[in-house]
């Protein structure tokens, strides 16, 4: 299935051009070489776990426009197997690989229950963290006109998709809590290290807003 593997994701990469930075190609990328990482050491279909890694965020688009109205991982589960279909993959693997996407984020309270569901929750998250998670956590800040930073954000007052969504609310609201929900115990070992790279950076940077470094 290399070839097909190859041509999806050809067509995915070019659907990526009109994805905002924080969730494009390079995104989708960097979670499928985790994937593929982590599908080795954990023993996984390393098929379905690539294809659903290209295809996770494959209507991401709408979730942006629609300023979070529409759920990518509920759509992109849909448009995914429609997509595999139309490429010849068969509809028993197209059906896993949409499981995978369907609960691919932990927000709706779906939950990843196959290995390979897992290990595509897992990279998707080990990309949200750490140096690189910092970087999109202010690519997406930028992408709503949010501030650059505020250290004495108060979060119960503030709202998504706003110029309050800074970098740093991301991490206080979403990114510190990560480390907590990683499955798989490779990708756990991954998480403790870039967990404490943004205790360290936003311990920092709040220390120089403040004149105090």
């Amino acid at each position: 299935m290399t070839y097909k593997f190859t041509e999806i994701t050809e067509y995915v990469k070019e659907a990526f051009q009109k994805n905002k930075g924080s969730h494009d190609w390079d995104h989708t990328e960097r979670v499928l070489h985790m994937a593929e990482k982590l599908a080795d050491i954990e023993g996984a279909d390393i098929d379905i776990v690539r294809y659903a890694a290209v295809l996770h965020d494959i209507s991401r688009h709408d979730e942006d426009i629609s300023k979070g109205q529409i759920h990518h991982e509920e759509k992109g589960a849909i448009e995914a197997k429609n997509i595999l279909l139309s490429f010849g993959i068969e509809h028993a693997i197209a059906k896993r690989v949409c499981d995978c996407i369907k609960t691919h984020r932990f927000r709706r309270g779906n939950h990843p229950e196959t290995l390979e569901a897992k290990i595509l929750f897992d990279a998707d998250k080990l990309d949200g963290i750490g140096a690189i998670g910092i970087g999109r956590a202010f690519v997406f800040a930028g992408e709503n006109n949010a501030r650059v930073h505020d250290p004495n954000i108060q979060v119960e007052k503030t709202h998504s998709y706003t110029k309050e969504d800074t970098a740093y609310r991301e991490y206080l609201v979403k990114l510190s809590k990560i480390k907590n929900r990683i499955i798989t115990q490779s990708a756990k070992k991954i998480a403790a290290e870039r967990h404490q790279f943004m205790v360290d950076f936003f311990n920092k940077i709040n220390d120089e807003c403040l004149g105090n470094s």
